[in-house]
């Protein structure tokens, strides 16, 4: 609840606070647990460190052309992609004989062979999205708006898969006729994140664009959205259990990507225990229903 003081009370009440140079800027008091919060206007806020502006001014001098193409997007999903995908292929051919490596993959005894690997590559080429030139705003987004872009972009993103992919394992003609294509190898590696059917990755691919846009973020913002989506989701996909990986492959369940709070309220989280050398490969990994323990 707001209150409105007279001007002498307010003039008495801003004498007797240690910024009481500021009480012509002083607008309302807030009245919240017998506490009091000063309203300052916009001119007494002062103005966030222009943490990421120089880098910003840096892409306008030097490579001001490219950020503006509509291909620029597409090229650093590409080239992101195709980086990581290059690391994670490089670990499978090195697994089979270096053991301190092998150990971390969840399927050890089966290596990625060349046919995998050249089966999938095709797929890495299709995507192409189009858009209209971008036009560059001169001053770079806050890191505050940064951070809070990219967090927002990813909790609507993570959502929106969440429902799509729940969706299409839960009807059986959306799954065969679209989504089976990217079961087909039940030994995950990197090459498997795109190894997807034309609608989904189009599905996907729409959703990573016109998020950004629909919370109308810096196009720094939402390079970098793109980015750390295809770090995250090549990450899922690469088929090693690493002591930092947060992500564990666990059939019908576990549909949202970045999150867990979804497959926590529908019911589909699973905490995944890994099998012992004993357990039949085809059977994959075991888990069990997440009673909200550790």
């Amino acid at each position: 609840m707001y209150f409105q003081p007279k001007q002498d009370v307010f003039s008495t009440y801003c004498a007797h606070t240690t910024v009481s140079a500021l009480n012509r800027d002083c607008t309302k008091v807030l009245l919240f647990d017998n506490s009091v919060l000063l309203l300052l206007k916009p001119s007494v806020l002062q103005p966030e460190p222009p943490v990421l502006q120089p880098v910003w001014n840096y892409l306008l001098k030097y490579h001001q052309a490219e950020p503006q193409s509509p291909l620029f997007p597409v090229v650093i999903s590409v080239s992101t992609y195709l980086l990581l995908v290059t690391l994670y292929t490089l670990l499978d051919v090195l697994a089979p004989s270096w053991p301190t490596l092998n150990r971390y993959k969840l399927h050890p005894d089966r290596p990625v062979t060349w046919d995998n690997i050249w089966t999938t590559l095709p797929s890495h080429c299709a995507p192409v999205v189009w858009r209209p030139p971008i036009p560059l705003p001169r001053k770079a987004p806050t890191l505050t708006s940064f951070l809070l872009g990219i967090l927002g972009c990813t909790v609507v993103f993570d959502f929106q898969y969440y429902l799509w992919h729940l969706l299409h394992h839960r009807v059986p003609w959306l799954y065969c006729t679209f989504h089976a294509m990217h079961h087909q190898y039940l030994q995950p590696f990197s090459l498997v994140t795109q190894n997807l059917s034309a609608w989904e990755l189009i599905s996907v691919g729409f959703w990573t664009t016109v998020d950004p846009l629909l919370l109308q973020c810096h196009c720094l913002t939402t390079w970098c959205f793109m980015v750390f989506t295809i770090c995250v989701s090549t990450e899922d996909h690469h088929g090693y259990d690493f002591p930092w990986s947060l992500h564990r492959m666990m059939p019908g369940a576990n549909f949202a990507p970045f999150f867990f709070h979804w497959d926590w309220l529908g019911g589909t989280n699973m905490v995944p225990t890994i099998p012992s050398r004993d357990t039949p490969v085809t059977k994959g990994l075991k888990g069990r229903k997440d009673k909200g323990t550790a």
